[in-house]
């Protein structure tokens, strides 16, 4: 296999665990409360991000010892990742998991509102009516059966998606001009986690003695998979290939957490959510196209000249990196 086919390989086995984390969450939700979720699979996370440091520390020229930027960084951003994680896995909770891999995925479209670095000036008409068509495809979805009153879990989907973005939006004003390695702030966030989720899951934590295997197994699959190995591969494989390219193949995450739900979890589309899908993944990849344009033409438009990014031990972290549940 060729480099270039290896690292579209990952890139799309990292989309397939990010699309496939909606049925894991709704599956251990329905086995523990929420919260308690969420509380071990920070904690799992920040076990394995410590551990990879650690082991990483022994190499040439670097160190497990966090940057002032790294800690300044990661407080905050930890603080609105947990925000986003609580949203969506209540919303996951009481929605389809086809349901809630389609509708955040509205974050591709509302990040740009709120980070406007690279397109000052406004957008494009085109990508309003791409903003439109993924809002109508959020009505039909939600719509199920026939029109009526919004489903809780889309409406918190709905929700997520916001804070997703804003949190998205907050990745790139934090981390731009800084020389922060992905791991250690990755390890910041899920030890920022832990702490937040540890005293309202307290009560709870005896409720683990109890727990299933399979339930467990899909507790290590969401800290494991779906957080520290999804992010590091999305970061090896994002070096390796061109942003837009890297974007299109991430992008197919909503097509596989509808694949997963259908497949393994019997949910069905009805002609009007097959229509709602149909035009959010249209509306999502339209609207990324039109972005993208945008912002590498206004980039080449005013930069006078490529300027170098600080050097760090690591790579830089990538100021778009989405989170996934």
């Amino acid at each position: 296999m060729s480099d270039a086919r290896r690292t579209d390989a990952v890139l799309l086995l990292v989309a397939l665990v990010w699309g496939s984390s909606y049925l894991s969450a709704q599956t251990a939700t329905a086995a523990l409360p929420v919260l308690l979720v969420l509380f071990v699979r920070y904690a799992l996370s920040a076990l394995a991000c410590l551990g990879l440091v650690a082991s990483r520390a022994g190499s040439r020229h670097r160190s497990r010892r966090w940057t002032r930027d790294e800690l300044r960084v990661g407080v905050p951003l930890g603080l609105t990742q947990a925000a986003v994680l609580v949203v969506e896995t209540y919303g996951v909770a009481h929605t389809t998991a086809a349901n809630a891999g389609l509708i955040i995925s509205l974050t591709i479209v509302l990040t740009p509102f709120l980070d406007r670095t690279g397109h000052r000036g406004g957008l494009p008409p085109a990508f309003y009516v791409a903003a439109g068509v993924c809002v109508l495809a959020v009505g039909l979805l939600m719509s199920g059966n026939g029109f009526h009153a919004p489903r809780l879990g889309d409406l918190l989907m709905l929700a997520a998606a916001f804070v997703r973005a804003a949190h998205v939006a907050l990745v790139g004003r934090l981390t731009a001009g800084r020389a922060i390695r992905p791991l250690h702030l990755t390890t910041v966030q899920t030890l920022v986690g832990s702490a937040l989720f540890l005293a309202p899951a307290a009560r709870e934590l005896p409720a683990l003695a109890r727990t299933d295997a399979a339930t467990w197994t899909q507790l290590v699959y969401l800290a494991l998979f779906c957080s520290v190995f999804a992010f590091l591969a999305q970061t090896w494989a994002v070096q390796r290939t061109s942003a837009s390219r890297a974007s299109l193949l991430l992008g197919t995450e909503p097509i596989w957490a509808a694949a997963v739900g259908i497949a393994l979890a019997g949910e069905h589309f009805t002609p009007v959510t097959g229509l709602g899908a149909a035009l959010m993944v249209a509306g999502t990849y339209w609207g990324q196209a039109v972005e993208r344009h945008h912002r590498t033409t206004t980039q080449k438009a005013s930069a006078p000249a490529a300027t170098s990014s600080p050097t760090a031990k690591e790579p830089p972290c990538p100021a778009t990196t989405l989170t996934s549940t």
